[in-house]
């Protein structure tokens, strides 16, 4: 048997259905489309299940596949066996009601006896108990010996997630030293043992299992395969893990590499090298489809991989940043099929190495926090870790609680998971509201998506914003009606409409429909998930009823702010490349009648100047007063005329370019002004960061524009007559006031200074020696923070040995402070602990370090009474 690499396997798989005239797509994005509440895509059908469902029309019957996909479920177990890995590829072929049985067992047995040549003798199959037909085919069709084909139940060869369509499954298992194998009961033993291992999976979705659990035939039945292409090349090369296939190979000897630890010989290194090699594979990849670090969602699960490759450098001796450099051997073995990755290499690179820095910057702070932690578990004995304090690791140090557990389980202790989700409960609502991860067949379809394939709405809007048509759908409540009442919402189609669809990060338009005896107030606009036009109505007065002529109408003042909106971001992402340079790509946008909101690559904060340049660069378009003109082109056209693609076009023959003069030109399906001239002015009021290597501009246009800056014309008149002076004249004036506070703040403070000082005979008499420490406290009056410790430090260095608390009011605020000396601290005085103790009867909280710590509080009648504690929290302290 040839031995053939991983990236060639996939190409022939490709290639061997695009014979049997199947269209073959690129793999589409690991961010699922349309689908908040899947988090990744992680099989190889889940991107195309409207078209199983029936909710969207395929782009051919016969489609072919190889898709990337990333799943976490089994993380623990990265890196400890030898085939759990978070990044794989699905190959796949499908059809949508087109073949089935009779040709694609044929066909899998074609490609892998006679393309990739697997010994015959070495190949199982397996049935479902009850599918006769699939046993015929296989002994009619193949030469498979009948002798190695089973039959299994429910839970090994029949595919269904609930409601919904559903079928069984045909699998083929290849032989690794089974031995001789008679029964369904020695094929599984030998299975579990991981002596036969299935690579290659057929599912005949030919039923739909309905509410009462009934299988109903589908009358188009459909096929859906999948070979995970690690698994089949293992086999290929006859290697035993996926970590010796030769493309994620190449990537584990660059970690040894580094790192300088060979593998093989070191159980506990070997699989940290395995983590740091299957991570960086899905960081790179995540990083490549528009996925940034964060602590939510998909950013939060590529924060963990890499922060957890990062961890296990460390442990391989890796103490500075590395993952970035091992992008280079990532790409080097995947860039041919996913050319993408080449074009974004020096992005890429640069967010990794952006988040291991603040990584670096917070692991080594946080690692002590949790030494702490351990060591003060160890002399109590504990096994666990408080949610609490795994949180305080998680929010404050960026420690995600899966490292901290690891970390931990090497000592044989746990972390209060309850406490720790008590302690994120609003976070993860607030994830959870926007998307819920589930099985890989996502979100149940709602009513709106179900609406017939059949009915459409044709868009009509760019050129008119007022139309006849006739109601096609109602929908009320998730449910279909034929009629809509005054004061009642819901969804209605039109067979055409001047309303835009939200998309491509424009607003949908709003407005009215009317007709004979009713009105409705158009919402919203949006489109389902086969991209039907829906208007989300209320009613304003009479009945609405299906098949109903209608009068759709636009609000015209808000489409014209919009398109002034839109046209100026493009006008925008043209100036930021001539000011910034071409590495900046947009990765977001929003705009709406108010302002417009534009996302970019760019890895700093942009500087006064080069705002202005931006502003300045825009205006002047602007004043040029371009037509903005409009050319629907096929894709290949447009790339030679040098258009930006902004949206996912991947599948259309047409698309629509936009065209300001010759300073921007862009794929834009989004609705623009007639000239740049329109917009009047352009005003940028915000530049901030929103993730590592993204930067956001948010601008106005028009009107707004001059309204902002008559704003701060008023505002500057204010201040001008407030410092009762001309507006030439405000930041000299300013300039002299606050040098003058400053002067007045500095006598304040030595005033401050005197007054605590006096104070500190009356707290030295007050010494008192509990189990060999002197303890002294009390309160002082009108000191703030900073005087405090002052005065603290002042009073330890004359008690010589001991620890000394100070509590006071000032401006209405409480403050304590806490110092110790170091043989205090020897005889077991911690200024955190007794701050924190003391601290709580004053309304307050805080910490700090053994030998010295800060607090507030919000009830300054409770100092004295805290303070009083001191003598009881030390006794309880020192053994």
């Amino acid at each position: 048997m040839e031995k053939i690499g991983l990236n060639k396997i996939r190409e022939s798989y490709l290639k061997f259905f695009e014979s049997k005239k199947h269209l073959r797509l690129e793999s589409f994005s690991l961010v699922p489309k349309n689908d908040n509440s899947l988090l990744l895509i992680n099989a190889g059908m889940a991107p195309l299940k409207p078209y199983f469902t029936g909710l969207k029309t395929p782009p051919s019957k016969r489609v072919t596949t190889c898709q990337k996909c990333v799943r976490t479920g089994d993380i623990e177990n990265v890196g400890k066996t030898s085939r759990h890995g978070t990044f794989f590829e699905m190959l796949g072929n499908f059809s949508f009601g087109d073949y089935f049985k009779e040709e694609i067992i044929p066909w899998a047995w074609e490609y892998i006896t006679e393309v990739l040549k697997l010994p015959k003798d070495k190949i199982f199959v397996t049935i479902y108990l009850d599918d006769d037909e699939a046993y015929d085919i296989w002994t009619k069709k193949t030469d498979v010996d009948p002798k190695k084909i089973f039959r299994l139940g429910k839970e090994d060869n029949f595919w269904e997630h609930g409601q919904g369509p559903c079928g069984p499954c045909s699998e083929m298992h290849y032989d690794r030293g089974a031995g001789e194998i008679k029964s369904s009961e020695d094929f599984i033993k030998a299975s579990d043992e991981d002596k036969i291992v299935e690579f290659w999976n057929l599912v005949f979705t030919q039923f739909d299992r309905d509410e009462n659990g009934n299988y109903n035939k589908l009358e188009n039945p459909n096929i859906d395969t999948g070979m995970g292409l690690e698994r089949i090349a293992t086999i290929m090369q006859d290697v035993h893990t996926i970590f010796e296939v030769d493309t994620i190979k190449n990537i584990l000897d660059r970690v040894s590499n580094m790192c300088g630890a060979k593998y093989g010989k070191d159980k506990g290194k070997d699989v940290s090298l395995r983590i740091v090699t299957d991570h960086i594979r899905s960081i790179t990849f995540m990083i490549s489809d528009g996925i940034l670090p964060s602590n939510e969602g998909r950013g939060y699960v590529l924060r963990r991989l890499l922060r957890r490759a990062a961890r296990h450098g460390k442990t391989l001796g890796m103490n500075k940043s590395f993952l970035y450099e091992l992008t280079d051997t990532v790409i080097e073995n995947s860039y041919e099929n996913y050319p993408e990755l080449k074009e974004k290499k020096d992005y890429i690179k640069k967010i990794i190495k952006l988040e291991e820095e603040r990584f670096d910057e917070t692991i080594d702070a946080g690692m002590q926090i949790l030494n702490d932690y351990i060591v003060e578990m160890e002399k109590s004995k504990s096994k666990i870790l408080s949610g609490e304090n795994a949180f305080k690791l998680y929010d404050t140090y960026g420690f995600p609680v899966e490292l901290t557990e690891e970390i931990l389980e090497e000592k044989g202790i746990k972390v209060d998971k309850d406490g720790f989700n008590k302690e994120m409960k609003k976070q993860r609502e607030r994830a959870r509201s926007a998307r819920e991860e589930t099985t890989y067949m996502g979100k149940e379809d709602t009513v709106i998506d179900k609406i017939s394939l059949d009915i459409n709405t044709k868009f009509c809007g760019y050129n008119s914003l007022e139309m006849d048509s006739k109601v096609s759908i109602i929908v009320k409540d998730e449910k279909f009606v034929d009629t809509l009442k005054k004061g009642e919402e819901g969804v209605i189609l039109t067979e055409k409409t001047p309303f835009y669809a939200e998309m491509g990060g424009q607003v949908g338009d709003t407005g009215v429909i009317y007709g004979e005896g009713f009105k409705l107030e158009v919402l919203d606009c949006k489109k389902n998930i086969s991209g039907k036009i829906i208007h989300f109505v209320k009613v304003l007065d009479g009945i609405i009823s299906k098949d109903s002529k209608v009068t759709l109408k636009v609000d015209e003042e808000r489409r014209n702010s919009i398109g002034k909106n839109h046209t100026a971001t493009h006008i925008l992402h043209a100036a930021l490349k001539v000011v910034l340079g071409d590495h900046v790509k947009q990765s977001g946008s929003y705009v709406n009648e108010e302002r417009l909101r534009f996302d970019f690559s760019h890895f700093e904060a942009l500087n006064g100047e080069e705002l202005k340049k931006v502003e300045i660069l825009v205006n002047k378009e602007i004043m040029k007063a371009n037509k903005v003109n409009t050319k629907v082109m096929d894709v290949d056209e447009a790339k030679e005329e040098g258009a930006i693609a902004l949206f996912d076009n991947k599948y259309k023959d047409e698309v629509r370019v936009v065209s300001v003069g010759d300073f921007s030109k862009e794929l834009c399906g989004g609705t623009h002004i007639a000239n740049a001239g329109e917009i009047g002015l352009f005003k940028i009021i915000s530049e901030t960061g929103v993730a590592a290597g993204i930067r956001r501009i948010e601008a106005i246009t028009g009107i707004k524009s001059i309204e902002y800056i008559e704003e701060r014309n008023l505002l500057i008149k204010n201040i001008s007559d407030t410092l009762k002076c001309s507006d030439g004249e405000i930041e000299v004036k300013l300039q002299n006031q606050i040098s003058e506070i400053k002067e007045k703040d500095k006598i304040i403070n030595e005033l401050k200074s005197k007054l605590a000082s006096g104070s500190e005979d009356d707290i030295l008499n007050n010494t008192k020696e509990i189990k060999g420490i002197k303890v002294t406290f009390g309160k002082v009056n009108d000191v703030d923070g900073n005087a405090l410790r002052e005065l603290g430090d002042k009073i330890r260095n004359k008690i010589g040995e001991g620890l000394v608390v100070l509590g006071s009011e000032c401006n209405g605020k409480v403050n304590f402070v806490a110092m110790a000396t170091k043989e205090a601290v020897s005889k077991g005085i911690h200024c955190g602990k007794i701050i924190k103790e003391v601290a709580s009867i004053a309304g307050g909280g805080g910490g700090g370090r053994p030998d010295m710590a800060q607090a507030g509080g919000k009830k300054p009648e409770k100092i004295e009474e805290a303070l009083n504690t001191v003598e009881s929290i030390v006794e309880s302290l020192v053994k």
